[in-house]
């Protein structure tokens, strides 16, 4: 009974004494420290991800504003990953835990995974080399792997493509073999107009071409003056008359449905009137005149 008496009263004095709450205090502000410092290095290194990805006009260095929005947002992230990571062994390290044996596991576990699970190591690859070839960023309206949409978001191993109609698709990126960006370059809305052969070819281009003029300042998202190619097509009932304009990227569908309804409101206020399929029937009496007509004539 003494024994346990005189152990309780070492460990009452040691819980009350200076060394354990000392350790303990000192212990408690390295963490706090640390996680400060781990905040502020974040913080820090997001804004100077800000100053420095800007969309430059004038430099030796050029990003365009779709690849700085993809990489400031990667760049982050990763950064945060590390720092983190950092801090938390640290703070293992505070309480005096060998995290030597733990970063070598961590290494040789990862060294397995990266044997077993390839498809993982492949999606990372093609990730990076996404994001470093810039072959589509966030923002994009892409076709990609089946799917068509906008780029919602970029990792390294998946990507996000927004649907129009709603759906999020997530992509692996190692199945992204084939990539079709409608937002690297201008697009050209190309459009046929039906006219009927009653009207005359140069009256529909006149009235075609006073439209055109009027688009680019109705509609920001078509560049320039749209062409008059000419007639395009010659079909049972009417003549096609095709029309090119240049439209900022993505945009080449609705400049089609503008163009259309601009071009068929105008020619039919001006008298053109929307081709229709056409039937002629002949009598029995009309039919036996026509082979009349076409004997005398030797055909």
């Amino acid at each position: 009974m003494e024994i346990i008496n005189e152990q309780l009263s070492v460990l009452w004095t040691y819980i009350t004494g200076p060394e354990l709450w000392t350790t303990l205090i000192t212990a408690f502000l390295r963490i706090i420290v640390i996680i400060i410092i781990a905040i502020t290095i974040v913080k820090v290194t997001r804004s100077l991800v800000d100053k420095t990805f800007t969309n430059r006009t004038s430099g030796p260095i050029r990003i365009s504003q779709r690849r700085e929005k993809t990489l400031k947002k990667l760049i982050k992230n990763v950064v945060a990953y590390v720092v983190y990571f950092m801090a938390i062994v640290m703070i293992l390290g505070v309480f005096n835990f060998d995290v030597g044996p733990l970063l070598a596991g961590a290494g040789v576990v990862g060294l397995a995974i990266g044997f077993g699970a390839q498809n993982l190591v492949r999606d990372i690859i093609s990730g990076f080399f996404i994001i470093f070839e810039d072959q589509f960023s966030v923002g994009d309206y892409v076709a990609v792997s089946g799917v068509e949409g906008t780029v919602e978001e970029i990792g390294l191993r998946t990507t996000q493509v927004l649907s129009w109609t709603g759906e999020m698709h997530i992509l692996p990126n190692g199945n992204v073999t084939q990539v079709t960006n409608y937002s690297l370059h201008n697009g050209l809305a190309v459009v046929d107009i039906n006219i009927p052969y009653e009207s005359n070819v140069a009256d529909a281009e006149k009235i075609i071409d006073q439209v055109a003029i009027t688009l680019p300042e109705k509609y920001e998202y078509i560049v320039g003056v749209p062409e008059t190619i000419g007639v395009q097509n010659l079909d049972v009932s009417h003549f096609a008359i095709r029309i090119i304009a240049d439209t900022l990227p993505g945009f080449q569908w609705a400049g089609e449905r503008v163009i259309r309804k601009e071009m068929q409101d105008k020619l039919y206020k001006s008298g053109i009137e929307i081709p229709a399929p056409r039937l002629v029937m002949y009598s029995n009496e009309d039919k036996e005149k026509l082979f009349r007509e076409n004997r005398e004539r030797g055909l």
